[in-house]
């Protein structure tokens, strides 16, 4: 029915089996728990409606991936940017096994890839930088922690900027000396 774009939540209000039997699909990951179907979850609907014997598989960001990520992310808003030192004096990497299970229930979603959580990521932090550079005030401070980040999905807007050709780079132009 969630495939067939039903409103499942006139299902819910009827029927409490309905609602548990949904419950359970969220937990499972054949779902999101905004009632859309994952990769887990069509696989799952083809498996029903071809017979195919497929083995189903939860995508799951390599370690490898997950790490880039959380290294990716900023430990502190304490930073040095083109010479210029920006005080912080808060934590912005926390909760790491909560981050990676976000970070994998993202992925397996289906609808980004660790490649475009790492890009959305670093385009955030570096214009950050480069905005605290032009306004000596620390723009970073401004940033969720990591757990935070990946449950507001802070990432998004970052990831459809990237896709309309949208690029923050480093600009060159500094003293070094600030005076």
């Amino acid at each position: 029915m969630i495939n067939q774009n039903y409103d499942v939540e006139i299902l819910i209000k009827d029927s409490l089996k309905i609602k548990n039997v949904l419950g359970s699909m969220v937990i499972k990951g054949f779902i999101t728990d905004e009632y859309k179907l994952t990769l887990k979850g069509s696989e799952l609907l083809l498996y029903l409606e071809t017979g195919k014997n497929i083995k189903l598989v939860t995508k799951k960001a390599e370690s490898d991936d997950f790490s880039k990520w959380w290294m990716t992310f900023p430990g502190t808003n304490f930073f040095k940017h083109k010479g210029y030192v920006f005080e912080g004096a808060r934590a912005l990497r926390t909760s790491k096994l909560e981050c990676r299970i976000k970070f994998d229930k993202i992925l397996n979603e289906g609808e980004y890839s660790a490649e475009q959580l790492i890009k959305a990521l670093e385009f955030d932090v570096l214009q950050k930088k480069e905005e605290s550079f032009k306004t000596k005030t620390n723009k970073l401070t401004y940033l969720q922690n990591s757990l935070t980040y990946l449950n507001q999905r802070s990432f998004e807007p970052f990831i459809e900027l990237i896709q309309q050709g949208q690029q923050i780079t480093e600009s060159n132009n500094f003293n070094g000396t600030d005076v």
